[in-house]
């Protein structure tokens, strides 16, 4: 196993990603990044050198300020002064994770020879991933156009030997460490500056880090929803291989199919049914786990396109000779998409909950609320209350963020597509949906022990005495927060082999 991943023009997907941080992979270039970055930079210094005319970003101000020229001598300067000036970070601070894919994502984009970086200062780069050198950002600050601005700015200020980073599980002045492993600050020549701070990295690295959550999440919904069905003693027909395919949406078809893997076997599932109709929220789960699968996918190609792409401002393209100062930074398809995700993501915490309900209310031979002598125990009665509050808190988060712009830098950015608020808030969205498939998974296996002597498939009979081994079934009222937080542990450590996770 190579323990390198080497950026180069390949296109970089979501289980190459994956396997770079599951098997934490370090960083290297590919001689052909080299060469493509070390000719872009040569040709901006030669066009530099040729003549005088103004380029923005290169030789000007930058936003309202494009028409100032900056002299010659004053380039480093004008590149070190941006870094600075737009470090406005606030707000909570960045999770590592994301952190890490930001900084390999950067790399990426200026790796193309489209930027005009030195080699140097993408190396620098690397080394920062490599030696899990991660720069302080903070999550508030950017509008998600022209480029993940003020993120980005902390990114690239440890380069200059300004900002914190995070080094052996402290916090400490960049400059410390720059000491520590012998790095020199970097002076930052004509347009690195621009180079580092466009882009929408702050962005993708969200964006991407939700995508692989959110497969994780639609493959634990399955997987929960089938120990409710079979707790709440449903019928099998709904997920029967003709009903889906003459409706054949793939993510509806691939639902079923798992629905059908995992309760294969299942002595309850075999019996047959007094009732002839179940509850939506478990007789439509292709249907509705479907249909955010569907949506996983479209949010997916996305993002593929976008972190293979070169999001800086101005372009580079030494074949035509010419600098072109466009709108590659502008995150709207981003925005658009994260949105769209919280949406789809939501509704896997909406249908999960009205399960939760329907376990708690004392149908189909169950107790009422799950647990003995009702009344002097109140059982399972408030953990549904929880995951109702966190359900209605999703539908907050959902509201899309990409539906606003405001004006920004006297008018010159006069759209923005706020789609950092919109990476953030997916995060929390994600979150919450842990938090309610733990309380799902709680009430199923309570109920399902109702359900004994009769069992559920072996798949699931396993995944339940691990369950239990960490979450016990409960016989008189307890501390119910304790078991709550400690299924959402048992959920996140859950493992699942990729080639299961992206199906």
């Amino acid at each position: 196993m190579d323990p390198f991943h080497y950026i180069s023009s390949a296109v970089l997907d979501l289980p190459t990603l994956f396997e770079i941080i599951q098997q934490e992979k370090k960083l290297d270039l590919s001689d052909e990044a080299r060469i493509n970055i070390e000719r872009s930079r040569n040709y901006l210094d030669k066009k530099m050198s040729q003549n005088d005319k103004p380029i923005y970003g290169i030789n000007t101000g930058f936003g309202s300020l494009c028409n100032v020229k900056i002299s010659r001598e004053n380039l480093t300067q004008l590149q070190e002064n941006l870094v600075m000036s737009h470090a406005c970070g606030t707000g909570p601070l960045v999770i590592k994770p994301i952190i890490k894919l930001m900084l390999l994502l950067k790399v990426q984009s200026l790796s193309y020879g489209h930027s005009g970086v030195a080699l140097e200062t993408v190396q620098r780069l690397i080394n920062f991933y490599n030696e899990d050198v991660l720069p302080v950002i903070y999550e508030q600050g950017s509008l998600g156009a022209s480029g993940d601005l003020a993120p980005l700015a902390h990114l690239a200020l440890p380069l200059i030997g300004e900002g914190e980073v995070y080094y052996k599980e402290e916090i400490i002045p960049a400059k410390d460490v720059l000491k520590i492993f012998k790095w020199k600050p970097l002076n930052l020549q004509s347009k690195e500056g621009l180079a580092l701070l466009n882009g929408t990295q702050f962005m993708s690295a969200h964006g991407i880090y939700a995508i692989l959550q959110s497969y994780k999440l639609c493959y634990l919904a399955d997987l929960i929803s089938s120990i409710s069905i079979d707790a709440f003693d449903c019928n099998m027909s709904p997920f029967d291989e003709l009903v889906q395919n003459v409706r054949p949406h793939r993510g509806q078809i691939k639902t079923a199919e798992r629905l059908r893997n995992f309760l294969k076997g299942s002595e309850i599932g075999q019996k047959e049914k007094e009732i002839v109709q179940d509850p939506y929220s478990f007789r439509c789960i292709p249907q509705v786990h479907g249909a955010t699968k569907e949506t996983l996918t479209f949010v997916r190609k996305t993002f593929k396109t976008e972190i293979n792409s070169v999001t800086d401002n101005p372009n580079i393209f030494i074949e035509a000779d010419r600098i072109i100062s466009g709108g590659n930074f502008h995150g709207q398809t981003l925005a658009l998409s994260l949105d769209y995700l919280a949406i789809a993501m939501a509704e896997l915490g909406n249908i999960s909950e009205r399960r939760i309900y329907q376990l708690v209310s004392g149908q189909r031979g169950l107790p009422t609320f799950l647990v003995e002598n009702p009344g002097l125990n109140s059982g399972f009665m408030i953990p549904q209350y929880t995951a109702a509050s966190i359900v209605s808190q999703n539908k907050l988060y959902a509201n899309p963020s990409s539906t606003d712009s405001i004006v920004s830098s006297n008018g010159q950015e006069d759209h923005v597509s706020m789609g950092a608020n919109g990476a953030t808030k997916v995060l929390k969205v994600i979150d919450n949906i842990f938090t309610i498939l733990a309380i799902e998974l709680f009430n199923a296996s309570q109920a399902l022990h109702y359900r004994e002597p009769s069992k559920s498939s072996p798949k699931l009979c396993g995944v339940l005495d691990s369950f239990r081994a960490v979450v016990p079934i409960v016989y008189e009222d307890q501390v119910m927060s304790v078991h709550i937080h400690r299924a959402k542990e048992f959920l996140s450590s859950y493992e699942i082999e990729d080639e299961v996770l992206f199906d």
